[in-house]
């Protein structure tokens, strides 16, 4: 008994843990939310966009000399344009069997609009030109509103001026309704498209939709918005 209480007084005594050492366990097995002096302060609301500089135009100056020159009583009657339609034919490359310039061409109209065309399919089987119904032929986009005014700004700031040879458009391209057509040839004229990635030429319609009831109507509102007319008077002589 004797040996047994000297061994027990030899062994050394426990340390007591200390307390830091405690708090930093501690610390470490606690996973939670961030304490709210840490939080992020709240964000700031966004501003809306500010309205396109063409409409901002349009109901500043375009409406009311519009308006004086026709002699319309309500403003609401003014000619004002409507959409615009890009089209793209692509039936000689699907017919070709070169299904990948479809979606090259797709994916370069989506840059040039800013939104997703739509795929056009054939409605009826045309043998001569080896074309079936329900076949994706062609491509289509149909703009309004905002984007419209920022494509028509872009397009007669830059895309008109960077065609080559370019002596103006044909003012007399008009239908009935007061719609304007006309096309590009290629889609380089437009700087959102990367001329080095490019392998293929495609050529693209555009067509103004107004609400203009007569041709004249029609041209003298795409006249106002600076579409660049060919004068008619100096070819004559």
């Amino acid at each position: 008994m004797a040996e047994q209480e000297k061994e027990k007084k030899e062994k050394p005594a426990k340390q007591p843990k200390q307390q830091g050492e405690k708090g930093e366990k501690k610390a470490k097995k606690q996973k939670g939310p961030a304490p709210a002096e840490q939080a992020a302060a709240p964000e700031e609301p966004q501003q809306p966009a500010p309205p396109p500089r063409l409409f901002e135009r349009y109901k500043k100056e375009i409406a009311p000399a519009l308006q004086q020159k026709f002699g319309y009583k309500n403003l609401l009657a003014v000619p004002r344009l409507e959409k615009i339609v890009i089209s793209m034919g692509l039936g000689k490359a699907v017919t070709a069997g070169e299904k990948g310039k479809m979606e090259q061409a797709e994916k370069e109209l989506g840059v040039i609009v800013g939104q997703r065309p739509v795929r056009c399919k054939a409605k009826k089987s045309v043998a001569n030109f080896k074309v079936r119904e329900g076949m994706e032929t062609g491509l289509k986009v149909t703009l309004r509103g905002a984007r419209m005014y920022e494509f028509l700004d872009r397009l007669i700031a830059t895309a008109i001026p960077r065609v080559k040879d370019f002596r103006g458009l044909d003012p007399n391209a008009f239908d009935k309704a007061g719609n304007y057509n006309f096309g590009f040839t290629e889609q380089t004229v437009f700087p959102e498209v990367n001329a080095a990635e490019i392998t293929f030429q495609q050529g693209m319609n555009i067509t103004m939709v107004t609400t203009g009831a007569k041709p004249d109507q029609g041209r003298e509102l795409l006249r106002l918005f600076g579409f660049p007319f060919r004068d008619t008077s100096k070819q004559e002589r």
